[in-house]
């Protein structure tokens, strides 16, 4: 499967961590940059994945600011993007099973990279949790008003 990254300065050095530990893992990478930790806006790098996401290129993707924040508020404006910020795995695995996020967020500043990895790898392999509650209730909140 293609996993979709992009970070911005603050973010750099997890997404590069959280690139090779994907790619070492077996899943294709798609870097959306920044390339260095040169200073740039977020919403830049957040509205290219989400976008993609968005228009069904991709299926799932990794967004790293410095806090998860910015990036998060930046991909939830899409349609069809569900965002989490997560810093624990617990969180991350429950992004999955309830509400089927399809871009995991996270805060370079916030959790080292270990728990980062950690969260990832648990993200990446939690199912939907499809039937009933769940899968009615995202459909509700891809429901405009």
């Amino acid at each position: 499967m293609e996993i979709l990254i992009a970070s911005d300065h603050a973010g750099w050095e997890l997404k590069e961590a959280v690139k090779g530990f994907l790619v070492k893992e077996g899943h294709t990478v798609r870097d959306l940059g920044p390339q260095d930790t040169q200073s740039v806006d977020y919403p830049v790098y957040g509205k290219l994945l989400a976008k993609e996401i968005s228009e069904g290129k991709a299926e799932q993707g990794i967004l790293i600011c410095g806090t998860g924040i910015g990036m998060s508020m930046t991909a939830n404006r899409f349609p069809g993007v569900r965002a989490a910020l997560c810093q624990d795995p617990f969180c991350a695995r429950l992004s999955r099973e309830h509400n089927n996020a399809n871009v995991l967020c996270l805060g370079g500043r916030i959790i080292g990279v270990g728990m980062a990895l950690e969260i990832v790898k648990v993200w990446i392999a939690a199912p939907f949790a499809a039937e009933g509650r769940h899968d009615r209730r995202v459909k509700m909140i891809e429901e405009r008003g």
